[in-house]
């Protein structure tokens, strides 16, 4: 085998000139890459120990505010009770007195629907009574109680004031009754009221079965009344009244 030195000149030549290019094109930027690289490292290790200091930190705060929260808490827990005592106290007086004055408005109400049930108790059977009385006198003989009314008719316009009987004397007055007179008892009733008057009078007979008995005087000033339905009216009304 022959070695030829020219051939080994020119490959020692080769290698010489690719480690030249290698250390130019490449290993500068690769060990400037692997420098950046570890610059990094470094400042990321940097950074996460700043951070780590922060953090402990953060949990001291944290660990010492907990702390501060507990205590409160427990102060709190405390203040609670005691507000809680007081509360229910003056629940338990409010429960007490509001209990007291419903029962008091339960006994006056009580008082008040027994006085009304009374009063409506006493209506009912004076209205009953009423009704009996309307009944009963239906039946009498109305001829002379029509004879009765007419005689109080002609008293309770005798002892009317000079001044009721002047506007009685001058109006159309409507002489009511239960049912229409006859001409005679027109005649009659007439007579005797013009009597009381002292002075003729212009009367208008009408009839109002709703009086069961008796005569009234309406004018445009004033009514008369003079029937079993007025007389009725007051003893409704007293009873009402006393109720």
């Amino acid at each position: 085998m022959t070695i030829d030195p020219w051939a080994l000149g020119l490959q020692a030549i080769n290698v010489s000139i690719l480690i030249w290019l290698l250390s130019r094109v490449f290993w500068r930027p690769v060990a400037a890459a692997i420098a950046a690289r570890q610059k990094a490292a470094q400042d990321f290790l940097d950074d996460a120990g700043l951070a780590k200091t922060k953090a402990d930190a953060g949990l001291a705060e944290v660990a010492k505010a907990r702390d501060g929260i507990a205590a409160e808490r427990a102060a709190a827990l405390a203040q609670a009770v005691l507000a809680g005592d007081a509360a229910a106290k003056k629940s338990l007086a409010e429960s007490v007195a509001q209990a007291d004055a419903l029962a008091r408005a339960a006994e006056v109400a009580t008082t008040q629907a027994e006085a009304k049930n009374r009063a409506a108790l006493s209506k009912d059977a004076a209205q009953l009574g009423v009704s009996i009385a309307e009944k009963l006198l239906g039946r009498l003989n109305r001829a002379a109680i029509q004879a009765v009314f007419l005689e109080a008719l002609v008293g309770a316009i005798a002892a009317l004031p000079d001044a009721s009987k002047a506007l009685l004397r001058v109006a159309d007055v409507d002489v009511v009754s239960p049912l229409v007179p006859t001409p005679p008892q027109q005649a009659a009733i007439t007579k005797a009221v013009q009597a009381a008057l002292g002075q003729k009078a212009k009367l208008n007979f009408r009839a109002d079965p709703d009086l069961i008995a008796g005569f009234e005087l309406h004018s445009p000033h004033f009514v008369l009344h003079n029937s079993w339905r007025a007389d009725l009216t007051t003893i409704l009304q007293g009873i009402d009244h006393a109720a």
